[in-house]
């Protein structure tokens, strides 16, 4: 099978730019990556499309003894979201779901004051918002960014990503205003699948990227 290979998640990011090239240099126009991978792939799209990057943070809540597998996420602004399908198939009970919650709201505050540094969410009220990750699987974290995203009331919500089952992408095309997935391979095997490189981004490198996009010393 021959697989759509992106080298890593900033040559993944330059290529999603171009989905969105319609979008360059409209000023109400924020790029909002998700942390830790999307970032990489965010910056590369902000810096295309000549926009302002900042990231949004969510957690991934992981089912007790298999963390891999999503049960739901958390986002800032208290939003959770549960696949309840997951939670019911496997008997997973509140206190377990609370405990996990509790755990990854404490991950979730730690990030957003590394980070953001104490500085506030970006205001993204009347704007258009595109939310970059490097790809989605099951897409609890994003569903949680979006629902926690609408809350702050912004004109219009874009969900842009390089690799995601096509089946994922068709959910969000009634929960957002656009959804970009520039490869939708099957059958899916995983995100990591698709890139040469997928190791872990580090707290250091979104920070450093922030501060880039921001006009800051990239170290």
């Amino acid at each position: 099978m021959n697989r759509v290979l992106y080298e890593d998640r900033r040559d993944a990011g330059r290529k999603l730019a171009q989905k969105l090239a319609r979008y360059t240099n409209q000023r109400d126009v924020i790029v909002l990556g998700l942390p830790r991978g999307g970032v990489p792939v965010a910056f590369e799209v902000a810096r295309a499309l000549d926009a302002p990057l900042d990231v949004f943070l969510v957690r991934k809540l992981g089912v007790p003894g298999h963390k891999e597998l999503a049960m739901g996420a958390i986002a800032s602004g208290g939003v959770r979201v549960l696949n309840e399908e997951v939670v019911r198939s496997l008997g997973v009970t509140e206190q377990a779901i609370e405990r996990v919650t509790a755990r990854e709201q404490r991950e979730l505050e730690r990030r957003e004051s590394a980070y953001r540094g104490g500085e506030p969410v970006p205001d993204v009220r009347g704007r258009t918002a595109i939310l970059v990750d490097d790809g989605l699987a099951t897409g609890a974290s994003m569903k949680a960014a979006v629902d926690a995203l609408r809350a702050r009331d912004p004109a219009r919500v874009v969900v842009a990503v390089p690799v995601a089952p096509p089946e994922t992408c068709a959910q969000f095309r009634n929960e957002v205003d656009e959804v970009v997935c520039a490869d939708t391979p099957r059958p899916f095997f995983g995100v990591g699948a698709w890139y040469r490189d997928f190791s872990q981004t580090t707290d250091s490198e979104v920070k450093a990227l922030l501060r880039r996009a921001n006009g800051g010393s990239p170290d």
